[in-house]
């Protein structure tokens, strides 16, 4: 007899063929040869705050113990996630903001950190040959146009993906036997939403990143949300996932469009925030650029060729620079090697998150100049850096990941895989963000116009007012929503 439980046979239903399922087991048992199998075990949880965030958000993390130590109650909400560069922490974070802006206490259970479980070391293996592959497609551009790009727009896309992950996620389930099956889960990563599903939980949320439709995030069981309408008619249909035959649609009650997922402190505090910078700008003030550098820093040249031209209007107090780069240290040290130069007029903010904390908010309302470097070993505190330096910022400088959908105007670099480039277009059409400068000469052409031009900053400040009232940026509120309704 079938097992109904095994969701690779028919997604959605859509049934997968015999070659593909085949293949999928053949992949979980690869896994188990070179990973173990604790699937008997039990793993029991214990409780207490996350670095960094847990003051702020209320944030407990969960980590494995040796008995059982946490009592969930009515209040309790669960946000399953994984390290993969920073989106899904980011994600993650901006879910706690709006759990606890809602009078929820939110638990933050990453399965990577879980790095003795077999479902610690699967994660932790591929996300190693994701960041080896985003670094290679920038450094080598055939590299990128033949594999990468095919491999995160195309590859990716495919229900055939999709019935893989779902098999290796049943090694991912032991970890979960702590939690009660009813208790509110919001997972901002596929894996953490196709495990919980297999675990039995009932009230499962699975938060798509991104604007580019693709199977690789389809977790049936789940009520799947998106940021953006033409993702959801996407996911709906899900268009393209199979080359060779039409699908079955996804059921009206497995998605639902949310908005876009951002943190209650920057959603609360978007009419103040575009307020000081338009009247920066029409003041004359020095433009604040904020520069996140994510993955291994594998856009290296973009940077440095931005922070190049931008040098001479930071020496004459006609710009500020803040350059985020998580918790990559070893990133900062090539910059200062590339660019000597801006040694004389940089301030580091090394490992110190209570400095940064408060450098922020000084700059709220404070004067500031010149470049002020950031960096955390703190995986929590690198990658809520930018949350707070986005306040006192006039423009983000990022790749059209995650930190596109962010309500704040933005400069978008190239993007690192085909999946980003919707980000970009979706930032480009709400107007808080530029189209996607795909090269280095488009890129810094653009950062002397908002440079020079202080009304492309203003306009962009009041389209982003504009999407606010219309519940643009309220995805993670309703996110938050779906996973406790009918409890």
């Amino acid at each position: 007899m079938e097992n109904k439980m095994d969701k690779s046979r028919v997604i959605f239903g859509n049934r997968m063929p015999a070659s593909v399922y085949k293949k999928a087991v053949r992949s979980k048992a690869k896994f188990v040869r070179k990973y173990g199998s604790d699937e008997g075990r039990v793993y029991h949880l214990s409780a207490s705050p996350a670095p960094a965030i847990g003051d702020i958000l209320g944030v407990k993390e969960l980590k494995i113990t040796g008995e059982t130590g946490v009592h969930f109650d009515d209040k309790s909400i669960i946000i399953g996630n994984i390290r993969m560069g920073f989106g899904h922490y980011r994600i993650s974070m901006a879910i706690a903001s709006a759990a606890r802006a809602l009078g929820y206490d939110p638990y933050w259970f990453d399965l990577c950190s879980f790095s003795d479980t077999t479902c610690g070391k699967v994660i932790a293996g591929q996300n190693d040959l994701y960041s080896l592959g985003s670094r290679l497609s920038q450094m080598f551009p055939p590299f990128n146009k033949l594999v990468w790009e095919p491999l995160n727009s195309e590859g990716f896309r495919q229900l055939s993906y999709n019935c893989s992950d779902q098999k290796t996620a049943e090694l991912m389930t032991p970890v979960f036997r702590d939690l009660p099956k009813d208790i509110p889960y919001v997972a901002t990563h596929v894996w953490p939403s196709q495990a919980a599903v297999h675990a039995g939980l009932t009230h499962v949320v699975n938060a798509i990143p991104d604007n580019w439709p693709m199977a690789l995030h389809l977790s049936e069981g789940a009520v799947h949300t998106v940021q953006t309408p033409s993702a959801y008619l996407g996911y709906r249909a899900l268009r393209g996932m199979d080359k060779h035959r039409s699908l079955r649609p996804m059921p009206e009650d497995s998605i639902v469009y949310t908005g876009q997922y951002v943190d209650h402190e920057l959603v609360s505090n978007i009419e103040e925030d575009c307020a000081r910078r338009m009247a920066r700008v029409q003041g004359g003030k020095a433009k604040r650029w904020l520069m996140s550098v994510g993955g291994a820093g594998a856009q290296k040249d973009i940077f440095v060729s931005i922070i190049r031209r931008l040098l001479p209007e930071i020496k004459k107090n006609r710009a500020v620079l803040f350059i985020n780069v998580g918790d990559h240290r070893n990133v900062w040290e090539k910059l200062k090697e590339e660019l000597p130069h801006i040694a004389e007029c940089t301030t580091e903010h090394i490992n110190d998150f209570n400095e940064t904390k408060a450098f922020a908010s000084l700059a709220l309302d404070g004067e500031v100049s010149g470049i002020h470097a950031f960096c955390h070993e703190d995986i929590f505190a690198a990658v809520y850096s930018t949350n707070l330096l986005m306040r006192c910022s006039d423009v983000l400088i990022t790749k059209p990941s995650e930190l596109a959908f962010y309500p704040i105007p933005k400069l978008m670099i190239k993007r690192v895989g085909g999946h980003e480039a919707w980000g970009a277009v979706r930032a480009a059409e709400v107007g808080d963000g530029t189209y996607e400068c795909s090269t280095i000469s488009e890129t810094v052409a653009m950062m002397k116009l908002m440079q020079h031009n202080g009304d492309v900053i203003v306009k962009m400040c009041e389209n982003i007012i504009t999407a606010k009232n219309a519940g643009v940026y309220d995805g993670a509120y309703k996110v938050v929503k779906l996973a406790v309704r009918d409890r």
